[in-house]
């Protein structure tokens, strides 16, 4: 794919195979040095901050979609750009807006019902189509650069180009490579020059750098397209050039968290969550945004190998919730300017109001959403609710395993594997999402399946169900026969996220927490009868897991079968519509269950 030359905010060098994007910023702080030094030995002092944001996931105006109501949660924390851009514009006022940058590190179009409406129901692709109300309000807000999410390209590559042509500032990602020629397929960096008070421009690059993961979570979409190399390589590639193109300042938007853990087993030999490896190992790097694993690190200090330089890492919370400040210190030395000192904080934004500026331009596009989403397309027989989903079979996993199955069967009717048993697998996504008896919308089906995950069909044996299960089970904490059992400690969910623990349907099994990880799937059996290791099952199953996503063993190498290219989601709405009706009765059953010694813990 061609290089993005275009002009952003200002003059556009391209150098080797990279794009310079040459922007300016005005102005700065007056000198700190005292009065009393001699003019001859004063040195000249500047200080400027960066802002920066992370895994926005669609979130414009603090609201969701999925409740329809003002977004809330058990912190009363907010979301969206509108909170944001007053934080931004807090932050101008008091520091000077020709002293301040403002950066993203991914994960931007995709997430809430306001999303999906501009990437599916009224596309930004089609003729004449409507602004993206991400790129509507990152534009007015005026930020100078984003990086790549894994998240961007689950709406394929057409849409993320779109949006990038929609966008006034340059999406950056380093390490997305075009397949063929191994050259950036989106610029690698910006460098922005910052006017001071002193005549001499403070050069501040920044690096984007994506997830390999991309490779795997989304392979049909980039497969023979694009391919992504780890984020330590190719930023010890680049800031050194960086720092000979005369960059003072180098900083890096990261979409890879801090832990140094890793998803992909042995897939992928890159670390998914490298951020703070990037400042261990690549020397010049000055402070990096951290993106992609949705927690909150204010600071976070790592020293250089090399050079034992200090990096300063800062993560604000997902969905605007949070807004990153890196504050700069700078001092003109040797004929250049020199970091001096680097800090960082996260501002909350439920403290302030939604900017009217913001939430006046997405006016239009916010109510059609939210007509879209409150459409009746059917009926319940009972309520289904996901609150104890994380350690009960409940019947509102059970009819999204439903559906999938009975989706799966219909594709494969007329088949070599039309007479192969289906299983299939769901997680929990959202313990608050559920569906009321009755009336059912739109955002009620649409909230059990919050992400872009589309529908697979594997083959897999008896025992590596067996296998997968045991493997799923890992989820649970080791809990003592008779000792007391509180839901809330129950899941090791902290390290091993709700949707990365599967249930599936089909076959009737007990998890025996009792027991040690890797041996605590008991009374395992398909049709009344113990599960036979070489049996032939079709497992219904997300791309995301298919592909490898959670490091479940055999399925991202097991047999695919069928595969779709719609979401699970709109399967599952598409269903209710065509059925009017959801029948409880039909579908729900305790089939998995916790035990401890073979005795029920519920």
């Amino acid at each position: 794919m061609p290089l993005n030359r275009r002009n952003f905010l200002g003059s556009t060098a391209v150098t080797g195979a990279g794009v310079a994007l040459a922007g300016t910023v005005g102005a700065g702080s007056a000198e700190a040095a005292g009065a009393a030094e001699p003019a001859a030995r004063r040195k000249k002092r500047y200080s400027f901050t960066v802002m920066g944001t992370t895994d926005l996931h669609g979130n414009a105006l603090n609201w969701d979609y999925f409740t329809d109501a003002e977004f809330d949660d058990k912190a009363h924390n907010d979301v969206g750009l509108a909170k944001i851009s007053t934080l931004v514009n807090k932050v101008r006022a008091e520091k000077g807006r020709h002293n301040t940058l403002l950066i993203d590190a991914g994960d931007t179009i995709q997430g809430t019902q306001l999303s999906y409406y501009y990437a599916r129901v009224d596309p930004i692709t089609r003729a004449h189509g409507p602004v993206h109300p991400m790129a509507r309000a990152m534009n007015a807000i005026g930020y100078d650069a984003a990086a790549l999410g894994n998240h961007e390209f689950n709406y394929g590559i057409p849409t993320l180009r779109k949006f990038e042509e929609q966008c006034h500032f340059p999406i950056l990602g380093a390490n997305a490579l075009d397949a063929k020629t191994l050259r950036p397929a989106f610029p690698p960096y910006v460098i922005k020059k910052v006017h001071t008070p002193h005549g001499r421009d403070v050069r501040v690059a920044i690096l984007g750098l994506t997830n390999p993961g991309i490779a795997i979570w989304d392979k049909a979409n980039v497969q023979g397209k694009m391919v992504f190399p780890g984020l330590e390589e190719q930023a010890a590639k680049w800031v050194p050039k960086l720092r000979s193109m005369g960059a003072d300042v180098v900083i890096v938007a990261a979409h890879a968290g801090a832990s140094g853990t890793s998803s992909y087993g042995d897939q992928l030999p890159y670390i998914e969550n490298s951020a703070a490896l990037v400042a261990e190992q690549v020397p010049g790097i000055d402070a990096i945004l951290v993106g992609h694993a949705h927690t909150e690190i204010p600071e976070y200090r790592v020293a250089n190998k090399k050079t034992g330089k200090q990096v300063v890492l800062s993560e604000p919370l997902k969905w605007g919730q949070r807004l990153t400040l890196f504050d700069f210190a700078l001092v003109w030395d040797r004929g250049r300017w020199q970091v001096e000192s680097v800090s960082a904080k996260v501002l909350n934004s439920n403290t302030v109001a939604e900017d009217p500026k913001i939430t006046g331009l997405l006016r239009d596009q916010h109510r059609k959403v939210v007509t879209y989403v409150n459409q009746v397309i059917g009926t319940s027989s009972a309520a289904m609710s996901a609150a104890e989903a994380a350690y009960k079979d409940t019947p509102v996993i059970d009819f999204i395993n439903h559906v999938q199955a009975e989706t799966v069967k219909a594709a494969l009717a007329g088949t070599a594997y039309a007479s192969l048993p289906v299983v299939s697998q769901a997680s929990c996504f959202s313990r608050t999402a559920g569906i009321p008896a009755g009336k059912v919308t739109i955002r009620e089906v649409a909230g059990l399946y919050p992400f872009e995950n589309t529908l697979e069909a594997r083959l897999l044996t008896g025992a590596q169900l067996r296998a997968y299960l045991e493997f799923s089970a890992h989820y649970y904490v080791q809990t003592p026969a008779g000792a007391p059992v509180d839901p809330a400690k129950l899941t090791n969910a902290e390290s091993i996220p709700d949707f990365n623990y599967d249930a599936v349907s089909g076959l009737s099994y007990e998890i025996d927490i009792a027991k040690a990880p890797g041996s605590r799937i008991v009374n395992l059996s398909f049709d009344g009868k113990p599960l036979v290791d070489s049996a032939q099952f079709v497992l219904a199953v997300n791309n995301y897991r298919a592909s490898g996503g959670g490091n479940f063993p055999h399925v991202a190498r097991a047999k695919q079968v069928w595969a779709n290219s719609e979401e699970i989601r709109n399967t599952i709405i598409a269903w209710v519509k065509a059925k009017g009706a959801i029948d409880v009765g039909t579908f729900a059953s305790v089939d998995w269950k916790l035990t401890r010694d073979g005795v029920p813990v519920f």
